[in-house]
C-alpha cells in the first residue's frame, strides 16, 4: 500500500513536470515566431518562471548531450527520462502491492 501511494504522488510530480516542459515548449514557439512578445510583462514573467523551474534540470542534460544551436533537444530527453522514471517506478509499485 506505501509504494502504491509513493507511486501516485511520483507520477503526479513527473505529471506536473512534463506539462510545464511542454508549455515552455510551446511558449518558446510562440516568442521565437513574434507570435507573443517578450516586452510583454506577463509573458516575460512565465517564462523567466518556467526557466526558473526547468533550468535546474535541463542544465545537466545539456552539458551531456551535443550542442545542436538552432534546436535544443534537452527538453525531449527530459521528458523521455521522466516517462522512463515513470514506467520504472510503476512497475515498482505494482510488483510490491
Amino acid at each position: 500500500m506505501l509504494f502504491l501511494t509513493l507511486y501516485q504522488i511520483i507520477d503526479y510530480l513527473i505529471s506536473i513536470i512534463l506539462f510545464v516542459v511542454i508549455v515552455q515548449f510551446v511558449l518558446g514557439l510562440l516568442i521565437a515566431f513574434n507570435v507573443v512578445n517578450m516586452h510583454n510583462q506577463f509573458v516575460s514573467a512565465v517564462w523567466t518562471a518556467l526557466n526558473a523551474i526547468l533550468e535546474p534540470m535541463l542544465r545537466p542534460i545539456r552539458r551531456i548531450m551535443p550542442n545542436t544551436s538552432p534546436i535544443d533537444f534537452s527538453p525531449m530527453a527530459l521528458i523521455i527520462g521522466l516517462t522512463i522514471v515513470q514506467i520504472i517506478v510503476g512497475n515498482l509499485a505494482r510488483a510490491y502491492s
